[in-house]
């Protein structure tokens, strides 16, 4: 896999998790561990694709 296709995969499961995020606070109870669990993956996705990017 090239580099730019480990990006792009990366930016797409980040685009995701924000999906899944919202999904889940317009619940009229989200699960707020839930939430955590997937804000903390979404910034790992983050940091890793910046991390390539540079």
């Amino acid at each position: 896999m090239s580099l730019e296709a480990r990006i792009e995969a990366l930016k797409e499961k980040h685009a995701h998790l924000e999906m899944k995020i919202d999904e889940e606070n317009s619940r009229p109870m989200p699960d707020d561990a839930l939430v955590h669990t997937l804000k903390r993956e979404k910034l790992h996705l983050k940091d890793e694709i910046e991390r390539l990017m540079h």
